[in-house]
């Protein structure tokens, strides 16, 4: 096979690239690690298909705004495409593109029968009654519904979306196909189908990585310093967990500022003051800036919340030994280099964040047999594949002799490559 040639679009590309387009070239460069084919990067590096819906809802004024949705499949050679559903302002079909690849390589990673997907809202549900969100939510899949189902896209929460969207989401498409489809989506009730351990199974993906990661560069998670960037869902129980087992908790943050004591931080508390949207720091004079949290000393630092947090800017200051991204995207590609030249083992987003997607499909699986488990076998299957995946890149990472991010993209991007051969597709 032919090495790739690099792309006019990479040559042309602005210091600064998207998270879209540094997507881009890390696929790249993996496939021409991997020896595949210009015409196999050309078919990997977007979405099979992307949806743009116009969704009209009658608000509770009795006005009517139309809000714009997204729905993106990225490759479906291995199984049926599978992602969330985010609800938010800035939400843009690049996004969602991008955010369709990572899952994919989330899927190939951990070696689930996936492609990757994404979908997404142009709304601030922070504004909306609770009918207006289930208005929205009932219109989105009657727009989206003829691409989507248990064999085809498995949707499932993400940012501003949970467990009674979701309800409403499933609900609405088994009107539409007229029987009952829990496998439909992810992240549903206990009652209608949901799997024990979804909710914090991101964040327990992340301790599961983060130990095993510490245990190869040699220090303990008990007693740890840890600094967890983001105090939402994933960044929370990320927290309490950590605290529980022993780690010293020393900043948080949110979107208002973030609060460091190389003491430790009282987790318990913090998470019993916080409001609705897992705001806590603005009850404290003394907080810092979420800048300044990144830079504080600690083993291990976690930026659990939007992207292009560590840059070339701040990472020759970055304190840690490890750095595990609960976020997507938190660290650009010039950070990388930084950081790894520097010895910081980088636990890379698309390998830490994957316990959401793993513990969706045994949820997909359960629903699909009907048959549901304990929690205690979810957790030990949600350990084994992500030990097991953590061990893969980081052996890779060192036989090749590149950093962890690009060896978690020759992993997950190998069994969709290998796909779309075997299909004649390439």
């Amino acid at each position: 096979m032919s090495s790739l040639t690099i792309s006019k679009e990479n040559k042309e590309a602005k210091q600064a690239p998207s998270l879209f387009q540094s997507t881009q070239h890390i696929i790249q460069q993996a496939l021409e690690k991997l020896n595949y084919n210009e015409a196999t990067y050309e078919l990997l590096k977007e979405p099979l298909r992307v949806l743009t819906v116009r969704i009209p809802v009658r608000m509770d004024d009795g006005s009517v705004r139309v809000f714009t949705g997204y729905r993106a499949q990225h490759n479906d050679s291995v199984g049926p495409t599978k992602g969330g559903i985010r609800f938010h302002p800035d939400v843009t079909e690049e996004e969602v593109k991008s955010l369709s690849i990572w899952m994919s390589l989330k899927c190939g990673i951990t070696g689930l029968p996936y492609g990757g997907g994404k979908g997404g809202i142009q709304c601030d549900p922070r504004t909306m009654s609770f009918a207006e969100l289930e208005r929205l939510s009932r219109g989105y899949v009657r727009a989206i519904s003829q691409i989507v189902g248990p064999t085809k896209d498995i949707p499932a929460p993400d940012v501003f979306t949970n467990s009674q969207i979701m309800a409403w989401m499933m609900d609405e498409y088994s009107h539409i196909r007229e029987f009952d489809s829990p496998g439909f989506i992810t992240g549903k009730p206990l009652v209608l189908g949901g799997s024990v351990g979804r909710e914090s199974s991101t964040a327990k993906g992340v301790t599961i990585v983060m130990r095993e990661a510490a245990k190869v560069v040699g220090i303990a998670v008990e007693g740890a310093k840890v600094i967890v960037q983001g105090f939402g869902n994933a960044g929370s129980f990320l927290a309490k967990f950590l605290h529980d087992a022993g780690a010293k908790v020393v900043g948080i943050s949110d979107a208002y500022g973030a609060l460091y004591d190389p003491e430790g931080l009282d987790i318990d508390s913090l998470l019993d003051k916080r409001d609705s949207f897992g705001t806590v720091t603005t009850l404290f004079p003394n907080r810092i800036t979420n800048q300044e949290l990144l830079v504080q000393p600690c083993d291990i630092l976690v930026p659990a919340a939007i992207e292009n947090q560590i840059t070339e800017e701040n990472a020759p200051q970055i304190q840690a030994k490890i750095v595990v991204e609960a976020a997507n995207g938190p660290t650009t590609m010039k950070a990388t280099e930084i950081l790894t030249q520097r010895g910081i083992l980088i636990v890379p987003d698309v390998l830490a964040s994957a316990g959401g997607v793993v513990v969706s499909y045994f949820e997909w699986v359960q629903n699909n047999q009907g048959y549901y488990w304990a929690e205690d076998e979810v957790n030990e299957k949600l350990e084994r594949i992500l030990v097991q995946s953590f061990h893969q890149i980081y052996q890779t990472s060192l036989q090749r002799g590149v950093d962890m991010r690009l060896s978690a993209y020759m992993v997950g991007l190998r069994r969709m490559a290998e796909a779309v051969r075997w299909r004649g597709w390439v």
